[in-house]
């Protein structure tokens, strides 16, 4: 398993078998991980060797595969662009972490580049795209641009099957392209997630408590834990060990497609344990229907019912971070891996395996404390000055 950094300085993982082919050394990728877990890789790796017992070159067997898997497409594959998008969707989808991205891939061009999706892919030119972007170039941006996005993917993959010509132009490439055949799209303005201030946490909170039902008590728990809306909402009896007040939030529900260990304070077991009264489901918070988590939807509701329509719930997040800045001396290393963010280069991250559970937990038990209106003078945190510790991750 080899580890090395790749796009955008992200760490990746991969497969990679060292075998003497003809009296050669050669290096073969198995795929990455964990998309390949140990047993397919082993496995994989026990037929390219047997193959290199005979003096067959694997590498050069599965290029060749390839190759014909390519051409028995091109032969059978459908010619319109909405064919070609579904085979893009079937083949990448699978790899995808939203589940809203995989169901919902398709709509968009499905209503608003339903008039190109039934023309034969070397067809869709670029009058074809301009006619299907123009009404809503300017007045939805953001959804013209991920139309265009798609619809240039999509033919990127025709011509890969060689639908299109090779050395054709995308016609939806925007630079030197679109871009001076549509007007400027007008920047899209995101600004930052509308956060409580710090100060006023303890009195929201004590509104908070006073609501009943699972939504509210889900909302806090986020607030809490400064954990992501959709992490909290999916989360799964399995994942929490109460004898340990530790809850551990799997790769797959996770931004950053890693595991993250979140230290629970005295209030957040509290919480869970309330659950436990109540749910039937696998989920902590379930939903209204049988089976179901809450919806995305429901604690921003929860914030209105408290009188705050003014702010949102991953603003929570920022109302923790800005409190330990602001108003304690933990180190900065600590609250932003709290928040799963990515600490240091990719060199530093490489070396710095752990993730400092156990210097976490004094610092969401104070963000609790807080939070309750008190003032967590019993908890230490880390002394910041010219010998500040290093925290060890």
């Amino acid at each position: 398993l080899v580890v090395d950094a790749g796009a955008n300085n992200q760490l990746r993982r991969r497969w990679l078998l060292r075998l003497d082919v003809n009296g050669k050394r050669r290096e073969m990728g198995l795929g990455s991980y964990p998309a390949i877990g140990l047993a397919e890789a082993r496995l994989a790796a026990s037929n390219a060797r047997a193959a290199a017992k005979e003096n067959r070159d694997p590498i050069e067997a599965r290029r060749k595969e390839r190759k014909a898997a390519i051409a028995v497409a091109v032969v059978t594959a459908p010619k319109t662009l909405r064919d070609v998008a579904a085979i893009f969707h079937k083949s990448h989808a699978p790899s995808w972490r939203s589940e809203k991205t995989r169901i919902a891939w398709l709509s968009p061009l499905e209503i608003h580049a339903h008039q190109l999706l039934d023309m034969p892919v070397a067809e869709v030119d670029t009058a074809a795209i301009v006619s299907a972007l123009q009404p809503i170039w300017l007045t939805k941006s953001e959804t013209a641009r991920r139309v265009r996005g798609r619809i240039e993917r999509v033919l990127d993959s025709a011509r890969v099957l060689g639908l299109t010509p090779a050395d054709k132009a995308n016609p939806a490439r925007l630079r030197g392209n679109l871009e001076h055949l549509l007007p400027k799209s007008p920047r899209l303005t995101r600004g930052h997630h509308r956060a409580l201030p710090w100060q006023q946490m303890p009195a929201f909170m004590a509104a908070l408590r006073e609501q009943q039902g699972v939504v509210a008590r889900l909302t806090e728990f986020i607030a809490l834990t400064a954990a992501r809306s959709g992490e909290a909402r999916h989360a799964t009896w399995g994942e929490f060990d109460l004898d340990s007040a530790t809850w551990t939030v799997p790769a797959s529900k996770m931004k950053s497609g890693k595991r993250h260990r979140v230290p629970l304070s005295t209030r957040a077991v509290e919480i869970i344990r309330e659950m436990q009264k109540v749910s039937t489901s696998d989920f902590v918070f379930p939903g209204n229907r049988q089976g179901t988590a809450v919806s995305d939807m429901a604690p921003t509701m929860a914030l209105r019912r408290s009188g705050r329509a003014d702010i949102g719930i991953h603003g929570m997040r920022s109302s923790f971070r800005d409190w330990v800045g602001e108003s304690t001396n933990f180190a900065r290393e600590l609250a932003e891996i709290s928040l799963a963010h990515v600490v240091g280069d990719a060199t530093e991250r490489a070396y710095a395996r752990g993730d400092a559970l156990d210097r976490r937990r004094p610092l969401m038990e104070a963000w609790c404390q807080y939070c309750a209106g008190q003032s967590g003078a019993d908890v230490i945190p880390l002394n910041r000055g010219r010998n500040q510790q290093q925290v060890e991750v």
